[in-house]
């Protein structure tokens, strides 16, 4: 648990004796457009918040979400971003044996250990551009109570449509499915693969992350959906001020003003389109490395030219960019590494370093 993650800039930059500030990371899963000009500003404003209690069951930004969704907000949780229900939802369901279809984010792992949950993975298959086997993870899910879906998937771009989905959840009532949907507003028609509104299923809880697409990691906020039943279930673990103070001013601005939403989520859209585009060109008849079709703006890439994970990162590394090496993702290896695009420069800037690794 920690260990796994990307983002240990300051690690990176006590290697290279420089500054934190110094370092470019590339590493973590964040808008590449950084987040919206409002929001610092909405900080600034709103530090009075930090001397007096939050609301301790989040209820304004539940509304909020619910409101932007076009759901009812007893269907919704706010919580202490994605990561927290993760690791809630195994010990709040009671969950016997999960399955995790993969090779995905080590958090829905650890979160069965931390809870003696039972589990297995289903690993997509890289001749198959790791793309999901849907009716493998059917046959799977047969005999578990519990199944994570991380949708697009973390860290290999794919992406599973709505229709494969509620095929699983209707065929299997008796099996929980978790949808992590993090990073599907980076997807272009996102609401056509999203199960948000799709909550009056009993056996669906969807996670959906303000982190990743807003870029405000720091004030940790995501919010669950599901049906009734399952709701009540999360708030038997549900701990009061779960959000804090200033996250709920600034999660509450950003629902107040849903016609700022979609133009945002529109804009980032295009901008990573075009860069991923420019990148993936730019590597194009390189050997020594295979880059695998991403519908995010992360893109895995397999090492083929003999240098290992570890060894190509910390060659990177020593041009003071971070990347993620993800050969402690379960069912991927040494040869595995992430890339996380920024703004162009920064882009082909290493995409000149990886052409002197590889």
């Amino acid at each position: 648990m920690i260990t796994g993650h990307g983002g240990n800039k300051k690690n990176l930059a006590e290697k290279t004796g420089c500054r934190v500030d110094d370092i470019i990371d590339m590493s973590c899963n964040l808008n590449p457009l950084g987040p919206p000009e409002t929001i610092e500003k909405l900080i600034c404003d709103n530090l009075d918040k930090i001397r007096s209690l939050p609301e301790p069951d989040a209820a304004a930004i539940r509304k909020g979400f619910a409101s932007f969704h076009g759901i009812d907000s007893k269907n919704v949780v706010a919580g202490n971003g994605t990561t927290w229900f993760i690791y809630t939802i195994p010990n709040a369901l009671g969950s016997k044996k999960a399955i995790i279809s993969g090779p995905s984010y080590s958090d829905y792992k650890d979160a069965c250990m931390m809870h003696k949950t039972a589990f297995l993975h289903c690993l997509a298959k890289e001749q198959d551009n790791f793309d999901p086997d849907i009716d493998e993870i059917s046959r799977m899910a047969k005999g578990a109570d519990t199944v994570f879906i991380c949708n697009p998937n973390n860290p290999t771009g794919s992406l599973i449509s709505r229709e494969k989905l509620e095929y699983l959840i209707q065929k299997h009532e008796n099996t929980v499915f978790i949808i992590d949907e993090s990073y599907l507003p980076f997807v272009d028609r996102a609401n056509d693969y999203s199960l948000v509104t799709k909550t009056l299923h009993e056996n669906l809880i969807v996670l959906s992350s303000m982190s990743k697409i807003f870029r405000i990691p720091g004030l940790r906020t995501g919010f669950l959906s599901a049906a009734r039943g399952l709701v009540e279930k999360i708030m038997t673990c549900y701990q009061p001020w779960s959000v804090n103070a200033l996250a709920q001013a600034v999660i509450e601005d950003i629902f107040c003003h849903h016609e700022r939403i979609e133009p945002f989520f529109l804009k980032t859209r295009e901008y990573i389109k075009e860069e991923k585009k420019v990148f993936i060109k730019s590597l194009q008849c390189i050997k020594g490395i295979k880059l695998f079709d991403s519908h995010t703006y992360f893109i895995l890439a397999r090492l083929t030219g003999g240098v290992n994970s570890g060894d190509f990162c910390s060659k990177i590394g020593q041009h003071k960019i971070l990347i993620r090496d993800c050969s402690n993702f379960y069912g991927l290896s040494d040869q595995y590494v992430r890339f996380s695009l920024k703004e162009r420069r920064t882009n082909l800037h290493l995409a000149d370093l990886i052409r002197q690794t590889v």
